[in-house]
């Protein structure tokens, strides 16, 4: 008898993120109306695991940390021309923790990564943010939102990192602090748990 794999549930799913938003927004203190829009799309039943649901989808991405949690893996954005944490759509039917591994691996090139034991103790996402992506014409793309949930991973310095150069410019080992400008609540976040130092 053969195994059957489980379809992808678009209700589950959304459920699912709502369960993840709300607990997030408990351990961290998080206003409703910062996550308003995305919270909205679960009300009204969007598609948020496809990329072509507007006014916003969900994305993942990773915080590639070294052991200390002193210095972070950026990459240098291709289509925003900006250094960002590695990070892109989310696919069925992935965990979002995986699916920000995933997009760690294909972006760096990296062996060995690993999601922080500190998601596995929670269940819960290092940050969730909603940010306005610009539209772009050329894939006939209206401006819109992305709903990042975000996760660490670790990595040592010694791993080779060889970056997808179709995706992004470049990859960098960086000072932590540069997610001041990059993701502040993030990083506030990782340094209220002990998981990233100044």
């Amino acid at each position: 008898m053969g195994s059957s794999t489980v379809p992808f549930d678009p209700a589950a799913f959304r459920e699912q993120i709502g369960t993840i938003l709300n607990a997030h927004a408990g351990a961290f203190g998080v206003p409703q109306e910062r996550h308003a829009l995305l919270r909205r799309q679960i009300a009204d039943g969007d598609a948020l695991h496809a990329r072509g649901t507007w006014p916003g989808h969900v994305t993942t991405s990773a915080f590639i940390l070294d052991p200390a949690g002193r210095r972070i893996l950026l990459i240098h954005h291709r289509s925003l021309g900006r250094w960002l944490q590695p990070g892109g759509h989310y696919e069925p039917p992935d965990e979002p923790a995986m699916s920000a591994l995933r997009e760690a691996v294909e972006e760096t090139g990296m062996g060995g990564l690993v999601i922080d034991p500190w998601h596995a103790r929670t269940g819960l996402p290092i940050d969730i943010d909603s940010h306005r992506i610009p539209a772009r014409p050329e894939r006939n793309e209206p401006e819109h939102w992305h709903h990042d949930i975000r996760y660490v991973v670790r990595a040592t310095e010694r791993d080779a990192v060889r970056p997808d150069l179709r995706e992004v410019h470049g990859a960098a080992w960086r000072d932590v602090a540069d997610l001041e400008t990059i993701a502040p609540q993030a990083l506030r976040n990782m340094r209220l748990l002990g998981l990233a130092h100044p």
